[in-house]
């Protein structure tokens, strides 16, 4: 196979020959993907759905619920991990040949940890976009005062002027 240096456009730019002239004359783009799609090799889905800890295979070592008091939840985890861990360097030094176990509940708790985190995610990107859009309206706000205030300058400035010429 040859390859060419400067290889020609792809056919389709010819759709858009006449596009500076009428810019209706270009294609529709495609509609959006919706479901399930191929993308190299990878199947990925447009649905943006948590899968639960079961789904996955794994233990969920916190209650199941909408009502899941996810502060309480993730310092209980933690303070259980902290405990594993503990436990983990006393098995390797008493007990080296049982750690595995040890590793095991270990990657248990992180996994539910992780799911714990990965369900707060909306209510972060939330919180992030209106914090985002209460900037945006306080950098707005400032702006129109900047504008009062220099309108409020140049007509006073204006006022002088004309009191200057009119007391000539």
């Amino acid at each position: 196979m040859s390859t060419a240096t400067y290889p020609p456009p792809p056919p389709y730019y010819r759709l858009y020959k006449d596009y500076l002239q009428d810019p209706d004359s270009a294609p529709e783009p495609p509609p959006p993907i919706e479901g399930t799609y191929v993308c190299f090799g990878g199947n990925y889905t447009t649905d943006d759905v948590l899968p639960s800890l079961e789904e996955q295979g794994v233990r969920q070592l916190y209650p199941k619920g909408p009502n899941v008091d996810f502060k309480k939840e993730l310092k209980s985890l933690n303070r259980e991990l902290q405990l594993h861990l503990l436990e983990l360097a006393d098995v390797l030094v008493e007990r080296p040949s049982q750690y595995a176990r040890r590793v095991e509940e270990i990657s248990l708790i992180f996994k539910n940890l992780h799911h714990l985190l990965n369900s707060l995610r909306p209510h972060q990107a939330r919180a992030t976009i209106i914090h985002i859009l209460e900037l945006q309206i306080q950098r707005r706000k400032q702006a129109v005062e900047d504008i009062k205030r220099r309108r409020e300058e140049a007509q006073r400035l204006l006022q002088e002027a004309i009191g200057t010429l009119e007391g000539q």
